[in-house]
Protein backbone atom coordinates (compact mmCIF):
# COMPACT_ATOMS: atom_id res chain seq x y z
CA UNK A 1 0.00 0.00 0.00
CA UNK A 2 1.61 3.11 -1.17
CA UNK A 3 2.04 6.09 1.56
CA UNK A 4 -0.61 8.08 -0.37
CA UNK A 5 -3.36 5.55 0.02
CA UNK A 6 -2.17 5.38 4.08
CA UNK A 7 -2.90 9.16 4.51
CA UNK A 8 -6.20 8.45 2.56
CA UNK A 9 -7.06 6.34 4.59
CA UNK A 10 -6.44 8.30 7.89
CA UNK A 11 -7.95 11.17 6.76
CA UNK A 12 -11.32 9.43 5.80
CA UNK A 13 -11.29 7.72 9.63
CA UNK A 14 -10.37 11.20 10.93
CA UNK A 15 -13.97 12.43 9.35
CA UNK A 16 -15.75 9.27 10.59
CA UNK A 17 -14.82 9.79 13.89
CA UNK A 18 -15.39 13.73 13.81
CA UNK A 19 -19.07 12.21 12.07
CA UNK A 20 -19.90 10.11 15.15
CA UNK A 21 -18.19 12.20 17.99
CA UNK A 22 -20.09 15.69 17.32
CA UNK A 23 -23.25 14.79 18.85
CA UNK A 24 -21.52 13.75 22.38
CA UNK A 25 -20.81 17.42 23.55
CA UNK A 26 -22.89 19.82 21.51
CA UNK A 27 -26.34 19.74 23.43
CA UNK A 28 -27.97 21.60 25.45
CA UNK A 29 -26.77 21.85 29.05
CA UNK A 30 -27.23 22.76 32.40
CA UNK A 31 -24.44 23.61 35.40
CA UNK A 32 -24.86 25.23 38.59
CA UNK A 33 -22.49 28.21 39.70
CA UNK A 34 -20.75 26.67 42.43
CA UNK A 35 -22.41 24.34 44.10
CA UNK A 36 -26.25 23.95 43.83
CA UNK A 37 -27.20 22.32 47.25
CA UNK A 38 -30.44 20.80 48.22
CA UNK A 39 -33.10 23.17 50.33
CA UNK A 40 -31.04 25.96 48.96
CA UNK A 41 -30.60 28.39 46.60
CA UNK A 42 -28.12 28.90 42.91
CA UNK A 43 -27.68 30.35 40.12
CA UNK A 44 -27.61 27.74 37.49
CA UNK A 45 -26.61 28.16 33.61
CA UNK A 46 -28.16 27.00 30.70
CA UNK A 47 -25.55 26.54 27.89
CA UNK A 48 -26.59 26.56 24.24
CA UNK A 49 -24.30 25.78 21.78
CA UNK A 50 -25.22 26.42 17.94
CA UNK A 51 -24.81 22.92 16.20
CA UNK A 52 -25.63 24.38 12.85
CA UNK A 53 -22.96 25.91 10.34
CA UNK A 54 -25.78 27.76 8.27
CA UNK A 55 -28.46 28.70 10.43
CA UNK A 56 -28.35 30.95 14.13
CA UNK A 57 -30.19 29.93 17.21
CA UNK A 58 -32.54 32.31 18.11
CA UNK A 59 -34.89 30.91 20.79
CA UNK A 60 -34.57 28.85 23.72
CA UNK A 61 -37.46 27.28 25.80
CA UNK A 62 -37.21 25.81 28.98
CA UNK A 63 -39.42 23.85 30.91
CA UNK A 64 -39.21 23.68 34.32
CA UNK A 65 -40.11 20.48 36.32
CA UNK A 66 -43.40 20.36 37.96
CA UNK A 67 -42.91 17.33 40.06
CA UNK A 68 -40.54 19.47 42.24
CA UNK A 69 -41.72 23.08 41.36
CA UNK A 70 -39.21 26.18 42.45
CA UNK A 71 -41.15 28.99 44.02
CA UNK A 72 -38.06 31.66 42.95
CA UNK A 73 -37.00 31.93 39.10
CA UNK A 74 -35.21 35.03 38.31
CA UNK A 75 -33.53 35.02 35.05
CA UNK A 76 -30.28 37.12 34.54
CA UNK A 77 -31.03 40.21 31.64
CA UNK A 78 -28.78 39.15 28.24
CA UNK A 79 -28.75 42.08 25.83
CA UNK A 80 -30.04 41.47 22.72
CA UNK A 81 -32.57 38.57 24.34
CA UNK A 82 -36.14 39.45 25.47
CA UNK A 83 -37.10 36.81 28.29
CA UNK A 84 -40.68 35.87 29.30
CA UNK A 85 -41.54 33.89 32.13
CA UNK A 86 -44.63 31.60 32.38
CA UNK A 87 -46.39 30.74 34.94
CA UNK A 88 -48.89 27.97 36.29
CA UNK A 89 -51.12 27.38 39.18
CA UNK A 90 -49.68 24.16 41.31
CA UNK A 91 -52.01 21.14 41.93
CA UNK A 92 -50.29 21.70 45.36
CA UNK A 93 -49.57 24.31 46.89
CA UNK A 94 -45.67 24.82 48.26
CA UNK A 95 -44.97 26.75 51.73
CA UNK A 96 -41.40 29.50 51.69
CA UNK A 97 -40.67 31.19 54.69
CA UNK A 98 -44.14 31.04 56.37
CA UNK A 99 -45.84 32.49 52.66
CA UNK A 100 -48.18 29.46 50.91
CA UNK A 101 -47.42 29.83 46.81
CA UNK A 102 -49.85 28.55 44.78
CA UNK A 103 -48.06 29.09 41.75
CA UNK A 104 -44.88 28.66 40.25
CA UNK A 105 -43.23 29.04 37.05
CA UNK A 106 -43.50 26.37 34.69
CA UNK A 107 -41.39 27.47 31.66
CA UNK A 108 -38.81 30.28 30.53
CA UNK A 109 -38.06 31.34 27.40
CA UNK A 110 -35.04 33.51 25.61
CA UNK A 111 -36.11 35.29 22.46
CA UNK A 112 -33.40 36.99 20.11
CA UNK A 113 -33.85 40.65 19.25
CA UNK A 114 -33.16 40.12 15.57
CA UNK A 115 -31.82 37.06 13.56
CA UNK A 116 -28.25 37.11 14.77
CA UNK A 117 -28.95 34.95 17.92
CA UNK A 118 -26.04 32.34 18.87
CA UNK A 119 -23.98 32.60 15.46
CA UNK A 120 -22.17 29.44 14.53
CA UNK A 121 -19.39 28.42 16.15
CA UNK A 122 -20.57 29.61 19.34
CA UNK A 123 -22.63 29.11 22.52
CA UNK A 124 -24.64 31.13 25.08
CA UNK A 125 -24.81 30.95 28.37
CA UNK A 126 -28.32 31.83 29.78
CA UNK A 127 -28.09 32.49 33.47
CA UNK A 128 -31.07 31.83 36.45
CA UNK A 129 -31.40 31.96 40.00
CA UNK A 130 -33.33 29.05 41.34
CA UNK A 131 -34.66 28.13 44.72
CA UNK A 132 -35.55 26.59 47.23
CA UNK A 133 -33.84 23.34 45.60
CA UNK A 134 -36.13 21.03 46.87
CA UNK A 135 -34.60 18.66 49.58
CA UNK A 136 -35.63 14.96 48.53
CA UNK A 137 -34.25 15.30 45.19
CA UNK A 138 -30.77 13.93 43.63
CA UNK A 139 -31.36 16.07 40.30
CA UNK A 140 -34.36 18.22 38.39
CA UNK A 141 -34.84 17.47 34.75
CA UNK A 142 -35.56 20.76 32.36
CA UNK A 143 -36.64 20.19 29.02
CA UNK A 144 -35.37 22.38 26.00
CA UNK A 145 -36.69 23.25 22.78
CA UNK A 146 -33.96 25.27 20.52
CA UNK A 147 -35.27 26.69 17.68
CA UNK A 148 -32.85 28.18 14.64
CA UNK A 149 -32.97 30.79 11.77
CA UNK A 150 -34.36 28.07 9.38
CA UNK A 151 -37.15 27.47 11.85
CA UNK A 152 -35.43 24.06 12.72
CA UNK A 153 -36.64 23.06 16.21
CA UNK A 154 -34.29 20.27 18.08
CA UNK A 155 -35.65 19.16 21.39
CA UNK A 156 -33.79 18.22 24.19
CA UNK A 157 -36.09 16.12 25.92
CA UNK A 158 -34.95 12.82 26.51
CA UNK A 159 -34.83 11.65 30.18
CA UNK A 160 -31.53 9.56 30.64
CA UNK A 161 -31.75 6.60 32.77
CA UNK A 162 -29.29 5.15 34.93
CA UNK A 163 -27.74 2.22 33.32
CA UNK A 164 -28.44 3.50 29.97
CA UNK A 165 -26.80 4.92 27.03
CA UNK A 166 -27.00 8.49 27.07
CA UNK A 167 -30.23 9.55 24.60
CA UNK A 168 -29.59 11.34 21.30
CA UNK A 169 -31.45 14.44 22.22
CA UNK A 170 -31.29 14.39 26.30
CA UNK A 171 -32.77 16.68 28.55
CA UNK A 172 -29.98 19.17 30.65
CA UNK A 173 -30.02 17.83 33.99
CA UNK A 174 -29.32 19.20 37.27
CA UNK A 175 -27.45 17.31 39.72
CA UNK A 176 -28.17 18.58 43.22
CA UNK A 177 -25.21 18.48 46.57
CA UNK A 178 -25.91 17.43 49.66
CA UNK A 179 -26.75 20.51 52.18
CA UNK A 180 -23.61 21.21 54.50
CA UNK A 181 -23.12 20.06 57.72
CA UNK A 182 -24.84 22.22 59.59
CA UNK A 183 -28.19 21.87 57.70
CA UNK A 184 -27.84 25.01 56.07
CA UNK A 185 -27.31 26.37 52.69
CA UNK A 186 -27.00 29.65 51.20
CA UNK A 187 -30.66 31.23 51.31
CA UNK A 188 -31.71 29.28 54.37
CA UNK A 189 -32.02 32.19 56.72
CA UNK A 190 -33.80 35.79 56.13
CA UNK A 191 -35.17 36.75 52.95
CA UNK A 192 -33.08 39.73 52.64
CA UNK A 193 -29.60 37.37 52.83
CA UNK A 194 -31.54 35.02 49.82
CA UNK A 195 -31.83 38.13 47.67
CA UNK A 196 -28.38 39.70 48.66
CA UNK A 197 -26.53 35.99 47.67
CA UNK A 198 -28.67 35.80 44.68
CA UNK A 199 -28.14 39.13 43.49
CA UNK A 200 -24.35 38.40 44.22
CA UNK A 201 -24.65 35.06 41.66
CA UNK A 202 -26.51 36.61 39.57
CA UNK A 203 -23.56 39.36 39.14
CA UNK A 204 -20.97 36.71 39.03
CA UNK A 205 -23.01 34.93 36.23
CA UNK A 206 -23.39 38.23 34.01
CA UNK A 207 -19.70 39.09 34.27
CA UNK A 208 -18.91 35.48 32.71
CA UNK A 209 -21.50 35.83 30.03
CA UNK A 210 -19.98 38.94 29.25
CA UNK A 211 -16.79 37.69 29.10
CA UNK A 212 -17.93 34.83 26.49
CA UNK A 213 -20.18 37.30 24.25
CA UNK A 214 -16.39 39.60 24.24
CA UNK A 215 -14.37 36.71 23.44
CA UNK A 216 -14.77 36.50 19.42
CA UNK A 217 -13.70 32.72 19.91
CA UNK A 218 -14.50 31.43 23.47
CA UNK A 219 -17.90 30.01 21.41
CA UNK A 220 -16.13 27.44 19.72
CA UNK A 221 -13.12 26.44 22.50
CA UNK A 222 -15.04 23.61 23.47
CA UNK A 223 -15.61 22.42 20.46
CA UNK A 224 -12.29 22.98 18.58
CA UNK A 225 -10.36 21.47 21.29
CA UNK A 226 -12.14 18.17 20.98
CA UNK A 227 -11.77 18.27 17.23
CA UNK A 228 -8.14 19.21 17.42
CA UNK A 229 -7.59 16.27 19.71
CA UNK A 230 -9.60 13.93 17.77
CA UNK A 231 -7.25 15.11 14.18
CA UNK A 232 -4.31 14.51 16.64
CA UNK A 233 -4.96 11.26 17.05
CA UNK A 234 -5.80 10.40 13.32
CA UNK A 235 -2.67 12.16 12.23
CA UNK A 236 -0.32 10.41 14.44
CA UNK A 237 -1.87 6.72 13.50
CA UNK A 238 -1.09 7.65 9.73
CA UNK A 239 2.25 8.54 10.76
CA UNK A 240 3.07 5.08 12.55
CA UNK A 241 1.41 3.24 9.44
CA UNK A 242 3.84 5.16 7.06
CA UNK A 243 6.68 4.33 9.48
CA UNK A 244 5.88 0.38 9.33
CA UNK A 245 5.25 0.90 5.78
CA UNK A 246 8.94 2.33 5.14
CA UNK A 247 10.76 -0.08 7.12
CA UNK A 248 9.52 -3.18 5.13
CA UNK A 249 10.11 -1.34 1.51
CA UNK A 250 14.04 -1.59 3.65
CA UNK A 251 14.02 -4.93 4.89
CA UNK A 252 12.87 -6.18 1.06
CA UNK A 253 15.39 -4.05 -0.50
Amino acid sequence: MKASRIAAVGAVAGVAVLTLSAPAFAHVSVQPEGEAAKGGYAVVNFKVPNERDNASTTKLEVTFPTDHPLASVMPQPIDGWDIKVTKSKLDKPLEMHGKKIDEAVTKVTWTADDDAGIGPGFFQKFPVSVGTLPEKADELVFKALQTYSNKEVVRWIEVPQEGQEEPDFPAPVLTLAEASADGHSHGASDGGAEDAKSDENAENAAAETTASADSGDAGGTDTTARVLGIVGIVVGAAGVAYGVLAGRRRADA
